[in-house]
């Protein structure tokens, strides 16, 4: 006998196959240890893993779940407090755990590579069992957590990263050697300690609220570079020659004494050095020669340096509580030629001594190109943000009998 099936029916038998397979659905919905079981001949799920609300309190996924094409989130769960998976070593799309109030163990000892990693409000959390270490990630988002340490990830490259409300969080080192889009570290642990000794070039950066930050081998930062409300006594970059397109910030570090970048050749914004009310002399910018924007620097300096410097495209405006006239002095050779200067400064040039208000401008002021009175400075900008993806499958055959 000869059957021949009609290509409609042979869709419609393929749709039906695909929506009886458990481990191939466009969403795989879990809602207890019992559904993961049923799960067990898995070895890859393919579509987006969605674990409900209200499920038991610990979830394993166990030995035979290796692969997740797509996302596994878990979130606004007040129940669970342990999620692990023995087998589990890649997920494609996001790892989203986000509003777990109970989750204090989450261990996937396998885990090596995710999409994105977007671990937020796990408020009793207190350490990462990921014993290989995630070493393949695009973003990788810590936000409000327990976590004392961020040991298991691992990442020698990220689009993004942001840390941020991490109140345990003292100590923090990475093996990071570029990162393409933004970095923010933001109001973690009192005293922490930010080391990337392998980081060589980045896009953006914004550090706020160390005690120490340490980039030995940092050469570029390809858009702006912010170090604002920080508890560190000296920064020093050593290696860092240029911010290409973006801007350099110091503002608000009560403790700063001393800022070193003795190989800074170019800032292709801004620069910004304010309200550091123990930094009295701004000296450690040896080769520093061109800035793309404007200089405005505000606090209780006695000596201003710049020796190399001959290319300002903004403003240069400096104002000291303290007396800065003999550095005054030495810059009034640079500036417009319409103030009796070498044009080297193509804004308008303003340096005062003695103002009792120094410290209290703060602000990065306009695009301080022009003339005026010299209040201005270039805007400063860091950029953010995240996304995802997912994957479809189809079937035809023949019969003959």
């Amino acid at each position: 006998m000869f059957v021949k099936y009609s290509l409609s029916a042979l869709a419609a038998v393929g749709l039906v196959s695909a929506q009886n397979n458990p481990c191939s659905q466009s969403e795989i919905t879990i809602n207890s240890q019992a559904d993961i079981t049923n799960l067990g001949t898995c070895r890859t799920l393919t579509g987006n893993v969605i674990i409900g609300t209200k499920t038991d309190s610990i979830l394993n996924l166990g030995q035979g779940i290796q692969s997740i094409d797509g996302d596994l989130t878990l979130k606004n769960n007040g129940g669970v407090t342990s999620f692990s998976g023995s087998g589990l070593s890649s997920i494609t799309g996001d790892f989203n755990l986000q509003n777990l109030t109970a989750l204090s163990t989450l261990s996937f000892p396998a885990l090596t590579s995710v999409g994105d990693v977007n671990f937020v409000s796990l408020t009793a959390l207190d350490s990462l069992t990921f014993t290989s270490g995630i070493r393949n990630a695009k973003t990788v988002v810590v936000s409000d957590t327990f976590l004392s340490s961020l040991d298991g990830l691992n990442m020698g490259s990220v689009a993004k990263m942001d840390i941020n409300n991490n109140r345990r969080l003292v100590k923090y080192e990475s093996r990071l050697g570029n990162l393409t889009e933004t970095l923010n570290i933001n109001a973690n642990g009192l005293n922490l300690q930010v080391s990337f000794p392998n980081l060589i070039w980045i896009a953006n950066m914004t550090i706020s609220n160390v005690s120490s930050f340490d980039a030995p081998a940092l050469r570029v930062v390809n858009g702006s570079m912010r170090l604002d409300s920080n508890f560190f006594q000296t920064f020093r970059c050593p290696n860092l020659t240029a911010t290409t397109s973006g801007d350099i910030s110091f503002v608000s570090n009560p403790q700063l004494t001393n800022i070193t970048l003795p190989t800074l050749n170019t800032v292709g914004g801004g620069f910004l050095i304010a309200n550091n009310t123990a930094l009295e002399k701004v000296d450690g910018f040896a080769k520093l020669k061109s800035v793309g924007g404007a200089v405005k620097l505000r606090g209780s300096f006695t000596d201003i340096a710049f020796p190399a410097l001959d290319d300002v495209k903004g403003a240069f405006d400096i104002v000291s509580t303290k007396d800065i006239k003999t550095s005054c002095d030495k810059f009034n050779s640079l500036a417009p030629s319409s103030q009796g200067g070498g044009g080297q400064i193509q804004g308008s040039f303003n340096c005062q001594s003695n103002n009792a208000n120094a410290n209290q401008d703060t602000g990065s002021g306009g695009s301080g190109s022009g003339g005026g009175n010299g209040n201005s400075a270039s805007g400063m900008s860091v950029n953010t943000g995240v996304v995802f993806g997912l994957a479809l499958v189809g079937v035809f055959f023949q019969a003959v009998m």
